[in-house]
Order: structure tokens, then C-alpha cells, then sequence
């Protein structure tokens, strides 16, 4: 301090002082909000139970409240929409999966966001692996042996979905798309009434999520004969995957992951992927994740763009071989 000028250390602090005082109040009000978690689904569905097993997580370790919002609609698209045109505060984050970020895009002619360009990606959740399963009764009794019955029937075996495009959907397209087979889809409201129709007979086969079909597998109702993980599930050591089945590099997991506004701080990205990725290695949480059948998948936020980058294309390549059009 020079001391000819005796007062300008006092003329400076007042300045300071009456800066932070004129800050207080917007900081404290940014650190009163609640932290909106967006999921773009109903209630007690995958994308909804990873958000809530989650949510208490973050809502301890950021010392925020964390409000899980279902916007449900157009396959996602709704929530997802409004996701990417909240404020980029970092105190709102949408659930996205395989669908809202990856399918929609080829699905949709107009969509209200663009997922590599209206979100920050913040972490990969979980990834949910698709089992390929048949009724007790069918004669496929292996994977081989149901291609070459769809083979020698074109069209009359049939598989069914929770819905145009739905992740069921869309994997057995993908499926039809390497094995060269035309098996007739039957969509369903809903994945509940797609897999009972299995069980009963009506339908030859579904290809949809674990949690789904497991307790139906172990009880003997479905067999199960191929899975679309690049390995074999802890639940399912005795079925082979696709990939070791003769279509090398076949995989169409079900994922998951949290994204935020574009512009989102870098920093508030960067606090977010650090607790979601604690979250996912406590044991409580992987405990509810393995009862969904997810598998956790921790990392960077830039490995989560990149699988989102990764996937668009080759999921349109299939929407549009597939002739796949929305509910």
C-alpha cells in the first residue's frame, strides 16, 4: 500500500463489501433451488427407477433438494424438450436413454432438440442388456435354430414390442437386419402385454429388456436363447450372445444417462459426474440396479457424448431399414 494514499485500502473494501452484499441474495437464491431431475417417462418404468435410485444420492451429497419430474410423451421427446430449453443453471438434468437420445432423432421429423447439440452430457448411467427369449413350447430350442425357422418361414413367425419404436422394437430390427430374416413385429402397448402374449403362445418371440423377462425365464415359462450384451449376464451364464452366436460385434443394450442444458457450467458438469459416479458404486444402489438388471456405468462425461454420437447413426441406419415409424 502506498502511503500517500491512506484511505484507498478503506475506499476499496467498502466497494467489495457492497458488491458481495448486492451478490448474497441472487447466490443464496441459486443455492435454495432444487435440483430437477427429468425423467421423460411414467412412473415406475427402467428410466424412472435409475432416476430415483439415484436422486437421494446427489440431493446428500450437493446438500439440494432433487425433485424427480416424469414429462412423459411422444416417446420421450416431451421431457427430453424441455430439458434442453431450461435455463443452464446446472439445476436441471434429464434421464435420458437409447430412445430420447439415439433413436428419436431418425423416429421424429420434427423434434424439438437435437441431442448432440441441446445437451452437455453429464454422466452414462447404466446400460440394461436385451434377452432374446421365445415361449417354453416353441421348437426353437437355440438361437441357431430360431433364425432357421425364421429363415424357412418368412413372415409368419411374429415378435412383438412394447410399441413402434421402442427399444424392443428397434433391437429386433437390428436383429432381422444381420441375420437377413423377415419376422412379422406386433407392437403393444406396453411391455407388460407384449411379453404375456409370449408366454401364452400368440407371439413366437420378443427381444426387450432383462428385467422383463427374467423371473419368467428362471420360472420356465420363456426360454431364453440369446442376450445382446457383448458378454453373457451374471443372471444368464448358460445363454449365449449374439455376438459369440455368429454375428460378431451384434450389441443393442438398453442405456441410460443424465445430460444438461448445452451451456451448462463446466463446473456444475464436471460436480455432477463426480457424485453420480459415487452413487454408483454404493452398495445400495448397485442393489437396485441389479434388480432392474442394469449394469452400472460409471466414467467421463466425454465417453457418454461419445456413445451418444456413436449410436445415432447406426440406430438410424436401422429405423430406416426397418421402416420404422412412431406410435
Amino acid at each position: 500500500m502506498n502511503p500517500m494514499f491512506p484511505h484507498r485500502r478503506a475506499g476499496l473494501a467498502t466497494i467489495a463489501s457492497l458488491a458481495a452484499a448486492a451478490c448474497w441474495p441472487a447466490a443464496r437464491a441459486q443455492a435454495g433451488k432444487p435440483l430437477r431431475l427429468i425423467v421423460p417417462f411414467t412412473p415406475g418404468g427402467s428410466t424412472d427407477i435409475l432416476a430415483r435410485a439415484i436422486a437421494p444420492k446427489l440431493q446428500l451429497a450437493l446438500g439440494q433438494t432433487v425433485v424427480v419430474d416424469n414429462k412423459p410423451g411422444a416417446g420421450g421427446s416431451i421431457g427430453a424438450t424441455e430439458a434442453a430449453r431450461a435455463e443452464p443453471d446446472g439445476n436441471t438434468v434429464l434421464m435420458g436413454h437409447i430412445g430420447t437420445l439415439a433413436v428419436n432423432p431418425a423416429l421424429y421429423s420434427r423434434l424439438g432438440y437435437d441431442p448432440l447439440k441441446s445437451f452437455a452430457p453429464v454422466a452414462w448411467v447404466a446400460r440394461v442388456p436385451n434377452v432374446l427369449v421365445v415361449p417354453a413350447a416353441s421348437p426353437s430350442a437355440t438361437f441357431k435354430a430360431f433364425i432357421e425357422r425364421a429363415r424357412a418361414n418368412p413372415g409368419r413367425l411374429s415378435y412383438s414390442s412394447g410399441g413402434n419404436g421402442s427399444a424392443a422394437h428397434i433391437t429386433f430390427e437390428l436383429l432381422k437386419l444381420r441375420a437377413r430374416i423377415f419376422v412379422t413385429h406386433i407392437p403393444y402397448r406396453g411391455a407388460a402385454p407384449a411379453v404375456a402374449d409370449v408366454i401364452a403362445g400368440q407371439v413366437d418371440a420378443i427381444f426387450t429388456g432383462a428385467p422383463a423377462l427374467l423371473p419368467h425365464v428362471k420360472s420356465g415359462r420363456l426360454r431364453a436363447l440369446a442376450v445382446s450384451s457383448p458378454a453373457r449376464l451374471a443372471a444368464l451364464p448358460a445363454v449365449p450372445t449374439v455376438a459369440e452366436s455368429g454375428y460378431p460385434g451384434f450389441e443393442a443394450d438398453q442405456w441410460y444417462g443424465v445430460v444438461a442444458p448445452a451451456l451448462t457450467p463446466a463446473e456444475r458438469v464436471a460436480r455432477l459426474n463426480a457424485e453420480i459416479n459415487k452413487a454408483l458404486l454404493l452398495p445400495d444402489v448397485q442393489q437396485q440396479l441389479a434388480i432392474e438388471g442394469a449394469i452400472p456405468a460409471p466414467g467421463t462425461p466425454q465417453a457418454f457424448a461419445e456413445l451418444i454420437a456413436r449410436e445415432i447413426p447406426r440406430w438410424a441406419e436401422v429405423v430406416k431399414a426397418g421402416n420404422v415409424k412412431p406410435d
